[in-house]
C-alpha cells in the first residue's frame, strides 16, 4: 500500500523573548517580583543594582527591632506595614506561592515542547478563582493565530496536573476527567450518560435506565458528591502576610496611584560591560555574550516598568468603573468584567488577568484584593441591571441578622430580598447563598 506524503503550511505564533519577560514578571505580586529581582541580579553580570546617593551625615544608624520604641499591637498593624517593608532586609518575607504558579511548575514535568508549554500557560491564565476555564478555546486560539482543534491535546494535558481538572468548561468535564480512572463504574456512566439526570436528582430514572440496586445507585452518587466540583478553591492561596502591590490615595478630586515597589532594586545596565562591548580586544565570541546580556538586561528593567505602567492604568480604569465605591460606598459596586477594563486601556484580557490576579491595592477603606471589584451583571424581573456583589451583600446582611433558632428558609430569603427591592427566583437565591458560605436554613438552626 503506497503512502502518501503531504506537505501543509501552518502559520504558529511564538511571544518574542521580551514580550514573553513582560509576561512572567506582570503575573508576580510585590514579593516575589523582589525575589526575581535579586535572582537576575546574581545570573546576570551586566545588570546592576544602583546605590541610593545618600550623604553619610544623613545616613541613619541601623535600628534593632528591639530598640523601636513602639508596641507590639502597633508592630504588626497596617499602619505600620510601610516601616518594616524599607527595613524588609532584615525581615525576609515568604515566598507568596499561588496554586495557579504551582499548576505552572507541573508543565515542565510534561511532554509538552517550549511552544506547547506557552500556550498552556495562556490557558492557564484564562481560568477564574474556581479553576474553570473563563474564555471560550476559540478566542483564545484565535488570539494566537491558531485553530481551536489545535488547542485541544493541549487543553487535555492541562486538565490532568493537579488538581485533576483544572481548567474544565464545565462541571461535567470537570467530575468526568476526575472520574476517567474508573471508565466503566456506575459513577462514571451516571456523569458521562445521564449527567442531567444526576443534577436534577432524577435517581428514579437513572437507576431504571441503568439497572442497577438502589444501594449500588447510593454509593455511586455518594462517589461523585465527594469529588472536587472547583478544582480553584480549597487551596492555601490565603496570606497571614498581605504586602499590597499598589497604593491608592484621595489627591483632591483626583486618585494618586502608585505601585508599591519603591523599596525594590532600582536596575540600570553597567556601563563597564556597554564600553567592553566596543573594546578590541574581545573576541567575537565574547561580544557576542555581552551583548546578549546586555539585551536580557534592557528587556528586564523595561519590563519592569512595563509591569508598573500597566497596573496603574488597571487601577485607575477600575476607580472609573467603580465611582460609589471608590466615593465611600463599599455596599455598591458595578457590573464589571475584566474584558470592560481590556477594552478601555486597548489591553488584552490575559493581560488584564495575569495583572489582577493575586494583587492587593491599599486603599482609603482597607486593602483589599483587585478581584473584589469584578462582579457579575443579573438582570432582575423589573429589567434592573445589578451586580451580583449587591445582591450578596444584602443577602449576606438579612443571614446575619436572623433568628438563629428559626433561621430563614430560601423561600423567606427570596421575600426579604423582595422587600429590599430585589425580586428573583428561589435556585438564584440558593446559588448566592452557598456562593457565600451559608448552609441551608436547618443546618444554620441553633439550639
Amino acid at each position: 500500500m503506497a503512502t502518501t506524503l503531504k506537505q501543509i503550511q501552518t502559520q504558529r505564533q511564538k511571544l518574542a523573548p521580551r514580550q514573553l519577560l513582560q509576561t512572567r514578571l506582570l503575573q508576580l505580586n510585590t514579593v516575589n517580583l523582589e525575589q526575581t529581582i535579586l535572582k537576575e541580579l546574581e545570573q546576570n553580570p551586566v545588570l546592576e543594582q544602583v546605590e541610593p546617593d545618600v550623604p553619610e551625615e544623613a545616613e541613619k544608624e541601623e535600628t534593632s527591632v528591639d530598640d523601636i520604641d513602639i508596641s507590639q499591637e502597633d508592630m504588626y498593624s497596617d499602619e505600620t506595614t510601610y516601616y518594616f517593608q524599607q527595613e524588609k532586609k532584615e525581615m525576609p518575607l515568604p515566598d507568596r506561592h499561588t496554586l495557579l504558579e504551582d499548576v505552572i511548575e507541573q508543565l515542565r514535568d510534561t511532554d509538552l515542547n517550549d511552544a506547547e508549554q506557552e500556550i498552556a500557560e495562556e490557558i492557564l491564565w484564562n481560568t477564574n478563582e474556581r479553576g474553570y476555564l473563563d474564555t471560550e478555546l476559540i478566542l483564545i486560539a484565535d488570539r494566537l493565530g491558531m485553530e481551536e482543534e489545535d488547542l485541544e491535546p493541549i487543553l487535555h494535558v492541562v486538565q490532568r496536573l493537579k488538581p485533576k481538572g483544572f481548567g474544565s468548561r464545565n462541571l461535567k468535564e470537570c467530575l468526568t476527567i476526575q472520574l476517567e480512572d474508573e471508565i466503566g463504574s456506575l459513577a462514571y456512566k451516571i456523569v458521562t450518560e445521564y449527567f442531567d439526570d444526576f443534577m436534577h436528582k432524577r435517581y428514579e430514572k437513572i437507576q431504571s435506565r441503568l439497572k442497577c440496586t438502589k444501594d449500588e445507585l447510593h454509593d455511586a452518587v455518594e462517589h461523585i458528591s465527594h469529588l472536587n466540583p472547583r478544582p480553584g478553591e480549597g487551596y492555601a492561596d490565603k496570606f497571614q502576610t498581605v504586602i499590597p502591590d499598589i497604593i491608592v490615595k484621595e489627591d483632591g478630586n483626583d486618585w494618586l496611584i502608585t505601585t508599591n515597589d519603591g523599596g525594590l532594586p532600582e536596575l540600570r545596565v553597567s556601563r563597564e560591560y556597554e564600553q567592553a562591548i566596543q573594546d578590541e580586544h574581545y573576541d567575537a565570541k565574547a561580544k557576542k555574550f555581552i551583548k546578549e546580556k546586555l539585551d536580557s538586561a534592557n528587556w528586564f528593567i523595561e519590563a519592569v516598568k512595563q509591569r508598573r505602567v500597566t497596573m496603574v492604568n488597571v487601577m485607575r480604569s477600575i476607580i472609573g468603573f467603580q465611582p460609589e465605591w471608590f466615593s465611600g460606598d463599599m455596599n455598591f459596586l458595578r457590573p464589571l468584567k475584566l474584558q470592560d477594563v481590556a477594552d478601555q486601556i486597548h489591553m488584552d484580557i490575559s493581560t488584564i488577568s495575569r495583572s489582577t490576579r493575586g494583587k492587593f491595592v491599599d486603599t482609603p477603606y482597607g486593602i483589599f484584593e483587585l478581584k473584589h471589584f469584578f462582579t457579575d451583571a443579573i438582570e432582575l424581573h423589573d429589567g434592573q441591571i445589578l451586580g451580583t456583589f449587591v445582591i450578596k451583600r444584602a443577602l449576606e446582611k438579612i443571614i446575619s441578622s436572623e433568628d438563629k433558632h428559626q433561621p430563614l428558609s430560601d423561600d423567606a430569603l427570596v421575600e426579604k430580598l423582595m422587600e429590599a427591592g430585589y425580586v428573583l427566583a428561589r435556585r438564584t437565591v440558593a446559588k448566592y447563598r452557598d456562593q457565600l458560605g451559608f448552609s441551608v436554613a436547618r443546618l444554620r438552626k441553633e439550639i
